[in-house]
């Protein structure tokens, strides 16, 4: 097995067929044949369905392409590092749909300044399928809250610990205990660990607030508490561009935190690109930021 014969199976699984394989990877058809039928020989299985044509990768295909792209990467990424080339080459990031969200187009662009050779993309969605795309090498590193499902093979590092708040419409007097009790509530209703931290703190102090309304996004909470439809609790991240517009009262006795960073490989020649990305995240988060270990 040898990189032109997985630079060979990859450009099928992405391109559909052996001939427009053979136009990409500049070999003719009957070499990306001879490759395939090497690679099989070699890992003892077939790796393509060849009743249907074109022929179609099977499920050891579809398996070995993952195993293909991490390998391809890895010695790209490698031979970068040892060779004292520039960064380049991708950098793929997934993010979670959090308020600290908003720091991390900031922090690209910040990469981008320092690595101009380097193509970043962005992905947002759900923890649990970010981690498991991290883990099959589908994406680099993922941003994500504090998560007890990440592999061991993974390292999470925090670059933020932001405290979470009690917030309601200006001149609303009260405890947080007294507003809670006495207010409409706003409630952050998604299956993240955020919403279940605050849930669960509210039961654990007694309260069970009048929900007006349950919303899946902290952005749009803050909106609807501006416009005075009630009172909600938020990281206090989510106010940053909001001014004194509220009244913020410390949440949860003692005040709760929550804590969110970057899953990543625990070994990649992208440790340096990792590093240098969650000092500028931590940078950005202000007085709530977490540096890097190294730094």
């Amino acid at each position: 097995m040898d990189t032109r014969q997985l630079t060979t199976l990859v450009a099928i699984a992405e391109h559909g067929t052996f001939a427009r394989a053979a136009e990409v990877v500049h070999i003719t058809p009957s070499a990306v044949s001879q490759q395939v039928a090497a690679l099989e020989a070699e890992v003892g299985v077939a790796l393509f369905n060849r009743e249907t044509r074109p022929p179609s990768l099977n499920m050891q295909g579809l398996q070995l392409v993952e195993t293909a792209r991490h390998v391809l990467r890895m010695m790209q990424d490698t031979r970068s590092v040892l060779q004292g080339k520039r960064v380049a080459g991708n950098l793929s990031i997934g993010a979670v749909r959090t308020s600290a969200i908003g720091l991390l187009p900031r922090a690209i662009v910040a990469l981008r300044d320092v690595y101009p050779e380097l193509r970043i993309s962005l992905r947002v969605g759900l923890s649990a399928a970010l981690i498991a795309d991290v883990l099959a090498d589908r994406l680099d590193m993922a941003v994500v809250a504090e998560h007890v499902g990440v592999p061991q093979s993974l390292s999470w590092a925090p670059f933020i610990r932001e405290p979470l708040v009690l917030i309601a419409p200006p001149g609303t007097p009260g405890t947080v205990d007294e507003i809670v009790r006495t207010m409409p509530y706003v409630r952050f209703r998604a299956n993240v660990p955020l919403a279940h931290l605050i849930d669960t703190e509210l039961a654990r102090l007694g309260l069970t607030p009048e929900n007006t309304a349950e919303i899946d996004t902290i952005s749009a909470i803050v909106e609807c508490v501006s416009a005075g439809l009630g009172v909600s609790v938020v990281p206090d991240i989510a106010l940053r561009e909001m001014g004194a517009a509220f009244v913020r009262l410390p949440f949860g006795e003692p005040q709760i935190f929550r804590q969110i960073g970057i899953v990543r490989s625990a070994l990649s020649p992208k440790d340096a690109l990792f590093n240098d990305m969650h000092r500028k995240l931590a940078q950005m988060a202000g007085i709530h930021g977490i540096p890097p270990r190294s730094a």
